[in-house]
């Protein structure tokens, strides 16, 4: 029974929409053939996209590592973008009405850095010309963040250099020092080979001495066996005077020797010292060296640093789409057939509402006339 109702109704409807069909069909075609009109009229719109990088810039982690850090947010630019916030300005550089000036659209691709910002314009020209101000504005702006980054890295690359130099005239002071310590271990080798020199020279004469008091004591003692008193006075008053002055010259001699020995020692220490001193040089100079090849890595890693500074870049040029993006004549002209389908196919059925409404009530008045007569 509900089958054969809901088959009475479908086929009530198609005999609705059937009795109706031009009125269904010839609106929805006229209001088709309105939108394709409007659509022919409406001046085209082209897309003129570009991409653009905001730059990065490294810095130097508690390891000493360098990590890279992009100088502003691609999000916050595009945020900026879509806010209008640099409209006013390219505008009036390029004597534009405000009112009129296209609308910016920017967003940040998704996984990248980039940001990708979008004109939909009929002036293809102007929408370029746009998009290189906007990218100009925006570089600008980055930029003031990266020269304040290379200056800070300029300032610690000569603050270094400066260091370097002045450990490089440290260096130089100590080959100057260990010069002149080399010159006096070179004069007090020569004193010492002076002094031993003297030390062989009275050693020897010691030992002449030494051998003419024996000397004069054998004669002195051959005299004592002669016992001849008038002579043996004589001559032991004469070799006990050349026995007391060589005795005395062997003394000051040998007190010479001391005090060459003394000297020698002094000498020696002295040398000792000195290459003590020198190789305390050759330390502070290794020192230094090493101090200012690290200076010079560090200058190194600042200028690579410096180096891997990235630029705002315009990683694409402002291009045009090849086909209008706007209007879109069939997507409209298909719109305008189902809206115009679904319209009239209502306003059909409201009619045969009405048609029927009207139907039920003369049928109620016809019996009430008939009485009547």
């Amino acid at each position: 029974m509900n089958t054969n109702e809901s088959e009475i109704e479908l086929i009530d409807l198609l005999n609705v929409i059937w009795k109706r069909k031009w009125l269904i069909i010839l609106p929805t075609a006229l209001f088709a053939l309105a939108a394709g009109i409007i659509s022919f009229l409406i001046p085209p719109k082209w897309e003129v996209d570009t991409i653009i990088h905001p730059g990065k810039f490294f810095v130097e982690t508690e390891q000493g590592q360098f990590e890279k850090v992009l100088l502003t947010e691609p999000r916050q630019i595009a945020r900026q973008i879509n806010q209008n916030s640099f409209d006013s300005l390219i505008a009036s550089e390029l004597n534009l009405n405000l009112i009129d000036f296209p609308k910016l659209t920017a967003e940040n691709l998704r996984d990248t850095n980039l940001i990708r910002i979008v004109i939909r314009d009929h002036d293809v020209a102007l929408a370029k010309s746009i998009l290189r101000k906007l990218f100009d504005h925006i570089q600008k702006q980055l930029d003031v963040k990266i020269n304040v980054e290379v200056k800070a890295i300029d300032s610690k690359i000569n603050t270094i250099e400066l260091k370097i130099k002045g450990k490089e005239l440290d260096i130089q002071s100590l080959e100057i020092e260990k010069a002149k310590t080399r010159q006096q271990i070179l004069s007090a080798e020569n004193k010492l080979k002076i002094s031993e020199q003297k030390v062989m020279n009275i050693s020897e004469e010691m030992k002449s001495v030494k051998k003419r008091i024996e000397d004069i004591e054998d004669q002195q003692r051959k005299s004592l066996e002669g016992k001849k008193e008038g002579i043996e006075a004589i001559s032991l008053l004469l070799y006990s005077n050349e026995v007391q002055q060589n005795l005395r010259y062997y003394n000051t001699l040998e007190e010479n020797l001391t005090g060459e020995r003394v000297t020698q020692e002094d000498l020696r220490l002295t040398i000792r010292e000195a290459h003590e001193e020198i190789r305390q040089f050759n330390t502070d100079a290794e020192k230094l060296k090493n101090e200012i090849e690290e200076s010079k890595n560090q200058i190194s890693l600042l200028t690579d640093k410096k180096a891997r500074i990235d630029y705002a870049q315009l990683i694409k040029e402002p291009t045009s789409s090849l086909h209008p993006v706007s209007p879109k004549k069939m997507v409209n002209i298909l719109i305008a057939c189902i809206l115009g389908l679904f319209v009239f196919t209502i306003l059909a059925f409201f009619l045969e509402y009405l048609e029927k409404q009207k139907l039920g009530i003369n049928e109620k008045s016809e019996p009430i006339r008939k009485y009547d007569t």
